[in-house]
C-alpha cells in the first residue's frame, strides 16, 4: 500500500483553504454590494480580511459564508460589519505639525477667497472637522468658510454631529492643540460633562453632515480644500486612483489637497496636475 507524507497532503491542503477563503470573501463583498450598496470590492485584501474574520468571531459564526448568510438575512449585523470595516482611527489634532503647515501654507491661500469650501472626506466621526473649525475659527477664517464633513458610515456621523468626546482624551487633545499652533486655551472649547466632554455648537454651524461613498459616489461641489488623511490607504491602487480622479474633479484650480503621511499624488495619473505645498506633511496644490 503506497502512503502520502504529510507534508504534501498539507501543501495541497493550504492552497485550496486559500482559494476557499478567497472566494468566500469575493462572494460576501458582492452579496453586500448587492444587498446594501456598499462596495468593498477594491479595498486592500489583507486588512479586509483580517476584519471580515474579526466580524466572523464576534458574530459566533464559524466562516466566512457563514457571515455572509448573517448579513444578508440581518440589516444590524451589515451595520455592525460597516463600523469594523469603516477605518476610525482618528485623534483632534492629529498629527499636529500638519496643521502647522495648513496655518502657514493653506491659511494664507484661503484669504484670498471671499467664501472657502472645505470637503473632508472619510470624516469618522469627527474629530478632525471639528479640530479645522477651531482653527478657522482662531484664524478669523470660520464666518466665511463652509465645511463639508462625509463618510460612508452613518452611524459615526450620528457622533460626530454629537461632538462628544471621551473627557479622557482631553489630555492629549490639548497637547495636540498647543503643538498644533493652537492660538487660545483648548479648554474654551469644550464644557466638560460626566465622562463626556461636549464641543460647543457653533463650531458646527457652517458644517454640513453627509453620508458620501467614495468608491461609487461622485463629485458633488467644488472646493478650495479636500482633506482626506490616511483612508486610502486601505484602497488597492485601482481605487485610489479612482478617488485621485475624483477629489481631482471637485477641487477648484489652485485648490489643496490634504493627505495622511503614508499617501501621495505621486504615481498617480493626477501627478503632474499637483504641485508640493508641504511634501513632509502631504499637502498639494492644483495647478493644471
Amino acid at each position: 500500500m503506497t502512503s502520502v507524507e504529510p507534508s504534501q497532503g498539507a501543501e495541497t491542503r493550504a492552497p485550496a483553504r486559500d482559494e476557499l477563503e478567497d472566494l468566500e470573501v469575493q462572494l460576501l463583498l458582492e452579496a453586500v454590494f448587492r444587498r446594501y450598496g456598499f462596495d468593498f470590492r477594491e479595498y486592500a485584501p489583507a486588512s479586509l480580511r483580517r476584519r471580515l474574520w474579526r466580524r466572523v468571531h464576534a458574530e459566533g459564526v464559524q466562516t466566512i459564508a457563514g457571515l455572509t448568510e448573517r448579513l444578508l438575512h440581518d440589516s444590524a449585523s451589515m451595520e455592525r460589519l460597516l463600523l469594523d470595516l469603516s477605518i476610525n482611527v482618528t485623534a483632534m489634532f492629529r498629527d499636529p505639525t500638519f496643521y502647522i503647515a495648513f496655518r502657514a501654507q493653506v491659511v494664507p491661500l484661503l484669504r484670498t477667497y471671499p467664501f472657502t469650501r472645505i470637503w473632508v472626506a472619510g470624516c469618522s466621526t469627527g474629530e478632525e472637522v471639528y479640530s479645522l473649525a477651531i482653527l478657522l475659527r482662531e484664524e478669523e477664517l470660520y464666518d466665511r468658510a463652509r465645511i463639508y464633513a462625509t463618510d460612508i458610515n452613518e452611524s459615526v456621523l450620528e457622533r460626530a454631529k454629537a461632538g462628544v468626546f471621551p473627557l479622557g482624551k482631553m489630555k492629549e487633545y490639548t497637547q495636540n492643540y498647543i503643538r498644533g499652533g493652537g492660538t487660545r486655551a483648548f479648554s474654551e472649547y469644550y464644557v466638560a460633562a460626566y465622562d463626556g466632554a461636549q464641543f460647543q455648537r457653533s463650531l458646527i454651524e457652517n458644517v454640513v453632515f453627509a453620508q458620501h461613498n467614495l468608491v461609487s459616489d461622485r463629485s458633488f461641489n467644488e472646493f478650495q480644500v479636500i482633506v482626506c488623511r490616511n483612508v486610502m490607504i486601505y484602497f488597492d491602487r485601482s481605487l485610489q486612483n479612482r478617488v485621485h480622479r475624483l477629489f481631482y474633479e471637485s477641487l477648484a484650480h489652485f485648490g489643496v489637497l490634504g493627505l495622511g503621511d503614508k499617501e501621495t499624488i505621486n504615481f498617480s495619473p493626477f501627478e503632474d496636475c499637483f504641485e508640493e505645498l508641504d511634501p513632509n506633511e502631504k499637502l498639494f496644490r492644483k495647478i493644471a
